[in-house]
C-alpha cells in the first residue's frame, strides 16, 4: 500500500531528490482543481504518458476528477472535459473500480487485451467517441500516509522518445507511488478546502438564498477558466499563471460572502428595491472586504479584491469606489473606479457573477435564455466589463456552459 524504501534505493539520489522537489509544488496551490491539475502534470512528465485522470473516492463510488491528454487537447486551453460529471461504482467491474476496491496498482500492457479471467474490462466508449486508443495503463490507488484512500490515478499510453506508446516501465513502476502518496496527502487537504469555503457560502446563504453553493462553484470556475485563457495571452509564467488560477477560484466563490451584514428584509425581498434599499445593498461589498482586511496568505488578498470590487464597472459607474480606509466606523463610498483601476480578479469575477445570476432562476426572476444574456454581455463590453475579458469569455463558451452542467442547482 505505502511506498517502501527498498522500492527507490536502487535509484540514484538526485533523481528521487528532482521527484521530491516536484512534489512540493502541491503544498503551495490550494484548491481541489488546480492539485489535481499539478498531480497529473507530475505523474505524466515523470512516466511520460501522454494522457491520465484522478478519480475521487465519495462513499462507495469514484467521481470523475480531472482528465489531461495531450492526442486530444491543445496544450494550455480551456478544455470542457475536465468538468464531466460522472461515477463509477467501487467494483471489480471496471479498472480504477478495481483499483479502489482492491488497493493494488494495476498495469496493463494492452488495454485492448487484457489478461485471461480478469474481472475488469476496459469502457472503449471515450476512445470511440473521441478517435483515441488507449493501450498501456497504470492505475495507483491515492493513499495518505494514515491508510486513507482518497481517489485512484490512472496514467494512459507512456511513450518512448520517439513518440510511440510503450508499456510502463518497471522504474516507473516504482517511483510513480512515490508521488501518489504525496498526491494523496494534497487532494485530501484540497477537499477540506473548498469544503471550509462552502461552509462559510453556507452561512452567507442563510441569509441570501440565491448565494448557494453550486453558484459560487459555477461562478469560481468561469473565474479560474477565463483567468487560465487571460494569462496565456498575457504570456505570464505557467508556475504564476497556475498559483493564480488557484486561488482566483477560491476567493471568486466567496465574493457576496459580505452580505452576512445586510438585513433580511432587503436581502431576501422578492420585489424590486428602492433607491435606499440599494444603497444599503451596495455595503456588502465593504462588509466582505472588512473580512480579510488581517490578511495572512494571498487567497486573502485575493478574496478583499473581490470581495470590495467585483461591483465596480469598466466605465466608473459602479461601487464601492474608492475608500482610503474601509475599517474606519464613519467610512463613505467614494468616487468609482474605472478600467484598469479595478482589479484584474475582480474585473473577471463581475462578468462570471452577473453571468451566473441572469442565466439562474431567481425568486425574483425566472432564468433568462443563453440568447438573451450572450447579447447582453456582448452590449455591455466597454461599459460594465472590461472589453477583454468579455472577448474571452465567448472564446472558451463552451467550457463555460461545461461548468454550468457540472454544478447544477439541487
Amino acid at each position: 500500500m505505502g511506498f517502501q524504501h527498498s522500492q527507490y534505493t536502487r535509484y540514484p539520489k538526485s533523481e528521487i531528490a528532482s521527484i521530491m522537489k516536484r512534489i512540493e509544488e502541491f503544498n503551495y496551490l490550494q484548491d481541489i482543481d488546480a492539485i489535481l491539475d499539478k498531480i497529473l502534470d507530475e505523474a505524466r512528465h515523470l512516466s511520460n504518458a501522454d494522457a491520465g485522470s484522478i478519480f475521487i473516492v465519495e462513499d462507495d463510488h469514484l467521481r470523475f476528477g480531472y482528465v489531461h491528454n495531450d492526442t486530444l487537447f491543445k496544450k494550455d486551453e480551456a478544455n470542457e472535459e475536465i468538468y464531466v460529471d460522472f461515477s463509477v461504482p467501487i467494483d471489480d467491474q471496471s479498472i480504477v473500480g478495481y483499483v479502489a476496491l482492491t488497493g493494488n496498482t494495476l498495469v496493463i500492457d494492452d488495454a485492448y487485451n487484457l489478461p485471461s479471467g480478469s474481472p475488469f474490462m476496459l469502457n472503449s466508449e471515450y476512445d470511440l467517441k473521441a478517435g483515441y486508443k488507449t493501450r498501456s495503463i497504470l492505475a495507483v490507488p491515492l493513499y495518505t500516509f494514515h491508510g486513507r484512500m482518497v481517489g485512484v490515478m490512472q496514467l494512459i499510453n507512456a511513450k518512448d522518445e520517439n513518440g510511440q506508446v510503450i508499456q510502463f516501465l518497471k522504474k516507473i513502476q516504482d517511483l510513480i507511488p512515490l508521488l501518489a502518496n504525496n498526491a494523496a496527502v494534497a487532494i485530501d487537504r484540497g477537499i477540506m478546502n473548498r469544503e471550509m469555503i462552502l461552509r462559510m457560502v453556507k452561512m452567507a446563504e442563510l441569509r441570501d438564498p440565491t448565494e448557494t453553493g453550486a453558484h459560487v462553484q459555477r461562478v469560481g470556475a468561469y473565474s479560474a477558466e477565463i483567468y487560465q485563457r487571460w494569462a496565456t495571452r498575457h504570456g505570464i509564467d505557467k508556475q504564476e499563471k497556475n498559483r493564480k488560477k488557484d486561488l482566483i477560484r477560491l476567493a471568486a466563490m466567496l465574493h457576496d460572502v459580505g452580505k452576512v451584514g445586510i438585513p433580511d428584509n432587503i436581502l431576501k425581498k422578492s420585489d424590486k428595491l428602492t433607491d435606499r434599499e440599494f444603497d444599503t445593498i451596495k455595503w456588502h461589498t465593504v462588509y466582505g472586504g472588512r473580512l480579510f482586511m488581517n490578511q495572512t496568505s494571498s487567497l486573502d488578498k485575493m478574496s478583499m479584491q473581490i470581495a470590495l470590487n467585483h461591483h465596480e464597472k469598466w466605465n466608473g459607474k459602479g461601487y464601492p469606489g474608492k475608500i482610503e480606509d474601509i475599517m474606519k466606523a464613519d467610512v463613505k463610498l467614494g468616487p468609482p473606479k474605472r478600467k484598469e483601476e479595478i482589479p484584474l480578479s475582480a474585473r473577471i469575477v463581475s462578468l462570471a457573477d452577473v453571468y451566473d445570476a441572469l442565466i439562474s432562476r431567481r425568486s425574483y426572476k425566472d432564468p433568462w435564455s443563453d440568447k438573451h444574456v450572450l447579447e447582453v454581455i456582448e452590449a455591455e463590453a466597454g461599459n460594465h466589463f472590461d472589453p477583454e475579458i468579455v472577448k474571452i469569455f465567448f472564446q472558451i463558451l463552451p467550457v463555460i456552459k461545461a461548468i454550468r452542467l457540472k454544478y447544477k442547482e439541487s
